[in-house]
């Protein structure tokens, strides 16, 4: 299975534009989003073509592939123009492997969930990054609109036991395997 894991959009139709673009030519089994779809938050400045009624058609139309968690930024009404519910999280075996995806709010790398995972994948703090830590993976898929701490625009693919970080253009930052 290919998954496509993109976090914290924040309301950019920009960036969901290139959500559908990454789809296109990655083609990904399942999409998962990390939460913070539509709004910008009090913390962050207004993303490049703001439009959050915009990235939900977007999101819409990729609703077949889609599962989504919730975000600290996103509210019931959120969920009201989507037509994919959001969990607090998904816990799930991909290639052989046990994952955990969050928004990063509350479960991360340094607080973790309850339950047992191999490659714990969360957004967040929008700075991607692969660290391994007492034998279990974390990744962060950075923002794919609002990246932070000098770090690029960027999103993961898992393919096969192989986990890649990358820019908006495709050009992988990062990667680690995943022993099954």
């Amino acid at each position: 299975m290919k998954v496509f894991v993109v976090s914290d959009i924040h309301g950019s139709d920009y960036y969901a534009e290139k959500i559908k673009e990454i789809n296109e030519k990655e083609k990904p089994d399942k999409i998962v989003l990390l939460g913070d779809l539509y709004y910008h938050g009090p913390r962050n400045p207004l993303t490049k073509e703001y439009g959050p009624m915009k990235v939900a058609g977007i999101l819409n139309d990729l609703q077949e592939k889609i599962i989504a968690v919730r975000g600290n930024c996103d509210a019931q009404v959120d969920e009201m123009i989507s037509d994919f519910k959001m969990k607090d999280f998904i816990s799930m075996e991909i290639n052989g492997s046990r994952y955990f995806f969050t928004h990063g709010h509350i479960y991360n790398i340094d607080d973790l969930p309850p339950e047992d995972f191999d490659v714990m994948i969360y957004g967040h703090i929008h700075t991607g990054f692969i660290e391994k830590r007492n034998g279990k993976i974390f990744v962060n898929t950075g923002s794919i609109s609002l990246p932070k701490n000098n770090t690029k625009h960027s999103y993961i693919i898992i393919e096969e036991n192989k986990i890649y970080l990358k820019d908006v253009e495709g050009n992988v930052l990062d990667s680690i395997e995943v022993k099954q």
